[in-house]
């Protein structure tokens, strides 16, 4: 073999090696705090770097959040709330301000180390159930954020980006192949994608493949799962094994029809929850979650892209939140890797180097204490107050198909009675309900059904305060 023969393998082995993505690098997490007695940051922080998770996507930019992640090389993508969207859009002066206080406060040449590589406008809002209440303002707040980056220099570090929901796409007709943007949101996307590519940002999109199975009468579940005994689809002439392909190359389809074919697609949310809804459980979680990480390490891509897996992927999510919204459904609370109190529900290599999830460290509980039903009151009346106590908590696990659905009366209202008694603090006067409650130290959990425990912090209530006292302070600064 000749020496310039050698010299360009050589050179071609360390070239591959250096300039490949690293399909580790590329497996994120989105980090929601809608809940009522949240980790602490810094626990938060630990979490993910002892579970090797180098990149999460925010969905604000709470200043707690952002201290606990500095210095942490953690990538991260901090989120513009739907609420400021009209404000960010009318004012240069407050984008300039946002960037400021949430971005260049943060990064190294503005005093701190924190790893922000994406400012994410809006929380998916061209969702549907929105209607066109966001439409108005989102581009125009992109736009003066990415003014404000560039007036900050920061331009060349910190992308701008728009989640989008994948309901942003319709089949018009019965053919599966004639898909498109949604009619009210075409020349909005189109004006998005034109931004994104001027600017050299990725496309966000979210892919539910449980979603799709709750929504699409042909989908299977196996089909979901990755199984693969699953029956195959057609779509634009090609054969489609998983759901999960199927919705990438639809994206793929309709970005392609707008002439944007080569944009980097980057799947911002992803998941399997775990309650509130029939086959939303932990062992199909886990199916799924090995499924997608067995499908990314393979590097195979998809049929409109073979060999190009997403440029990143964020899984939905880290953590149970117990305050998110339920308009699309109880299991909106139960899509975490981890319980809201950080405890591994199933095990996954997500190819950082685990192989296997982690605990949370030191958390710290109230104490052992449940609210029941007294069982020696008159009972009558205990439905009417069961149903009172969730509309002020989170009973989602009691759904149809939960993890606490087949539990029989009265354990059923005693799981309302304690739920409102933990996200209450355990405060003797909330384990009342009419004198029907009765504070226990025996453990009333029943089989896969678990009555939790808060997690013990003195500063709960005040940061549910500060939390609150940030976003009327942000919206009030953006009018200003």
């Amino acid at each position: 073999m000749s020496t310039t023969v050698s010299s360009f393998i050589i050179f071609f082995f360390f070239f591959t090696i250096f300039n490949i993505p690293s399909v580790s690098e590329a497996i994120g997490v989105n980090w929601g705090t809608m809940a009522s007695h949240p980790l602490s940051p810094v626990k938060v922080v630990k979490l993910l770097k002892s579970n090797n998770i180098n990149k999460v996507k925010l969905f604000d930019a709470k200043p707690d959040v952002l201290q606990a992640l500095s210095g942490s090389n953690i990538g991260v993508t901090v989120g513009v709330p739907n609420v400021m969207l009209k404000s960010l859009n009318s004012s240069r002066k407050a984008a300039d301000s946002w960037v400021h206080d949430n971005v260049t406060r943060y990064v190294s040449n503005g005093g701190g180390n924190a790893k922000i590589e994406y400012v994410a406008i809006g929380d998916e809002p061209f969702l549907k159930s929105y209607g066109e209440q966001f439409h108005p303002f989102t581009i125009g707040a992109a736009m003066n954020i990415q003014a404000a980056l560039k007036k900050a220099k920061l331009d060349n570090k910190v992308k701008v980006v728009v989640p989008c929901s994948f309901d942003s796409f319709e089949s018009r007709s019965n053919s599966s192949t004639e898909v498109h943007f949604r009619s009210d949101l075409n020349k909005t996307m189109i004006e998005l994608l034109t931004f994104l590519d001027k600017h050299g940002s990725p496309f966000f999109v979210t892919i539910s493949p449980f979603v799709t199975f709750l929504e699409t009468k042909n989908i299977s579940l196996d089909f979901s799962l990755f199984k693969e005994t699953a029956h195959p689809h057609k779509f634009s002439r090609k054969t489609y094994k998983n759901s999960f392909d199927l919705s990438y190359d639809t994206v793929i389809t309709v970005l392609s029809k707008v002439g944007f074919s080569n944009m980097e697609i980057v799947v911002s949310k992803i998941g399997w929850p775990t309650d509130g809804a029939a086959n939303a459980t932990s062992n199909l979680a886990e199916t799924f979650m090995k499924g997608l990480m067995n499908h990314l390490h393979s590097s195979s891509g998809t049929p409109l892209r073979p060999h190009q897996p997403p440029h990143e992927t964020y899984i939905y999510s880290l953590l149970d939140e117990d305050q998110r919204s339920i308009t699309a459904g109880n299991f909106e609370r139960h899509w975490g890797l981890f319980t809201f109190d950080g405890q591994v529900k199933y095990h996954v290599d997500l190819g950082q180097g685990s192989k296997s999830l982690v605990n949370a460290e030191n958390v710290e509980y109230l104490s052992s204490k449940w609210c029941v039903v007294n069982n020696n009151e008159d009972l009558s009346n205990a439905t009417a107050k069961a149903l009172e106590a969730c509309a002020n908590a989170d009973c989602t696990a009691l759904s149809s198909g939960g993890s606490c659905f087949n539990i029989t009366w009265p354990s059923n209202i005693s799981y309302a009675f304690n739920s409102y008694y933990q996200q209450h603090d355990q405060k003797a006067e909330s384990c009342d309900f009419g004198g029907l409650g009765l504070i226990t130290t025996v453990d009333p959990s029943l089989d896969h059904c678990r009555f939790p425990i808060e997690i013990n912090t003195s500063h709960a209530e005040i940061y549910r305060v500060c939390s609150f006292l940030w976003m009327i302070l942000l919206v009030i600064t953006l009018l200003v």
